[in-house]
Parts: C-alpha cells; structure tokens; sequence
C-alpha cells in the first residue's frame, strides 16, 4: 500500500511544480503585455498631442482664399495653390513610371525567372533598395535627370525621381500579392489549356489586384511627404506661377510642357514657411501640413476601400 501512496504524491509534487511555471509565465505575459500597452500608447499619445497641435494652429487658416492663391511674402495672402497642384503632378508622374514598371518587374521576377544566382542577386538588391536613404536617390536623379538626360529642375526629374524612391516598394507588394494566390488556381488554369500570360493576366492579377494596389498606394503616401530628394534636384521654395496648360497661352504652350516647368510641392512649402520667425507663417505651415496628412489619410483610406471592394467580388 506505500508505492501507491508514494506515487500519487509524486504525482501531485509534479502537478504543483507545472501550475507554479504556468503561472510564472503567465505573469511574464502579462508584464510583456502591459510594457508593449505602454510603448503603444507613448507613440499614440505623442501622435495624438502633436496631430491636435497642428489642428488647433492650422484650422483657423484653412479657407479658400489659402487653396486658390500663390505664396506671399505677407503670411496672411500667402497661399498653397502652386504647391498641391505640383504635388499633384509629381504624383501623377511617379505613378505613371512606377506603377507599370514595378508590377512588370514582380510579375517576371514571380512567374517567368529563373531561380538562379543571378535573380538571388537582384532580389537582394530590390529588398536592400527599399531601406535606402531618399537624399541617395535625389543625389542620384541629380547626376541622371537634371544633368545627364537634360531634363532640368522640372516635374520630369521629380517624378521620376520619386518612382524610383518606390519602385521597390511596389515590386515587393506585388510579389506579395502573387504569392499569397493559391496554387491551385495556376494548377487549374494550366490544366484548362491557358498560356503563362494568360494565367498571369487572367487569374493572378485579377486575384493580387488588392494587395497590389494598397502597396502601390502607400508607396505613394510615402512619396508625397518626401522634402529631401525634392530639394536636391532642385524644387522651388517660392513660386507664383502653375504649370502651362496644354495648348494655352502666346504662344500655345505644347501637350507636354508641364512636364519641364520649374515646380514646387507641399512638403517644401512646409520647410519654407517654418523657416521663418514670423508666427503667422508658422500658422500657415500648420495649415499646410494639415493638408498635407489628409492627403496622406485620403490615399491610404483609398487603399483600404479598393482592397474591400476587390476582395469582396474575388471568388476562390
């Protein structure tokens, strides 16, 4: 009758140890838990003070005399109508080269590569361009646009520029995208007697469109803040006058001559207005840069909406 006895003590001496180290890793969860709640919050709240900040100072400006007029030397005349209608057009132009090139690129790299050392190297080289810094890339499209190509300080070089800035960024969300398929559905459209190309345009992108296009559009995002590559091509600080419309003026200025028009854009106005001593110019940087985030919100709201449409009508 003593072994049984003996047993179940043991038994329960092995039961009480395993509880007491469930529980002192349950209270290591719970402290990672509230130290990560804290670091959150720091961030959340340091987010929130500055976000009212800017609020508070910019709402009163916002108006649409500050839409519809140039830059002043007079901070209550002074406006940002020449800095977003060049926002706008830079972006128009790096979503015209990035987008195509980078979803060309991840489809070839993806689907039609070959998986040697030399496609290793590329892919490397692709993750490692998305952590470069952007003053790189203006030193860069300095030498290559402005100097090499001609194209000047203009809406060209900038454009191209920031394409480059997040041309991996997108070649990386489409790859993504691609991947995240399932392989039966190439299985299947093979097995039906479809081409590569078919299967590629047909299925893969109709199915990777939502997290291709929240990677472009947050490339883009990231695009429309940037100050440093903008400044080293050669933006404007003040400028009150827009790009010519095409087939205006004396003469009537050509389809594409915006394309090679000195330029400015918000995040430079931004820099340009908080430069100076003058409070009231610092209450239109504040207006400014709250036109500027909701932008920014607008196109990553944008993003969120076209993945839930998108996924909504996919059916696997």
């Amino acid at each position: 009758m003593q072994a049984p006895t003996t047993s179940a003590a043991a038994a329960a001496t092995k039961t009480d140890a395993i509880r007491a180290l469930i529980r002192k890793h349950k209270r290591w969860d719970r402290l990672f838990a509230l130290l990560g709640l804290l670091a959150m919050m720091v961030g959340v709240l340091t987010l929130v003070a500055l976000f009212t900040e800017m609020v508070i100072d910019g709402l009163p400006r916002l108006n649409a005399d500050f839409f519809t007029s140039f830059p002043s030397r007079r901070a209550g005349q002074a406006g940002i109508l020449s800095a977003w209608v060049g926002s706008i057009l830079v972006m128009v132009v790096t979503a015209l080269f990035a987008v195509p090139v980078g979803i060309a690129g991840a489809i070839y790299l993806e689907e039609y590569a070959k998986k040697n050392w030399l496609t290793d190297v590329i892919e490397i080289n692709i993750s490692n361009l998305a952590g470069v810094p952007s003053i790189v890339y203006g030193l860069l499209a300095l030498g290559l646009f402005v100097y090499t190509f001609g194209f000047g300080q203009s809406i060209l070089s900038a454009g191209l520029t920031l394409a480059l800035l997040i041309l991996p960024i997108v070649i990386v969300a489409t790859r993504e995208a691609l991947r995240s398929i399932p392989r039966h559905i190439r299985e299947a459209a093979y097995g039906c007697g479809a081409s590569q190309w078919q299967v590629v345009s047909h299925h893969l992108l109709p199915y990777g469109m939502p997290g291709i296009l929240t990677g472009v559009i947050i490339g883009l995002s990231r695009a429309i803040g940037e100050t440093a590559p903008i400044i080293t091509i050669g933006a404007l600080t003040f400028i009150a006058f827009l790009p010519p419309v095409p087939f205006t003026g004396d003469p009537p200025a050509g389809l594409f001559a915006w394309l090679f028009s000195p330029f400015t854009v918000m995040p430079i106005q931004i820099f340009n207005w908080t430069s100076r001593p003058d409070p009231a110019f610092h209450q239109n940087a504040a207006a400014a840069s709250l036109v500027l985030v909701v932008m920014t919100l607008g196109m990553n709201g944008l993003a969120i909406w076209l993945r839930y449409r998108l996924r909504k009508n996919i059916k696997w």
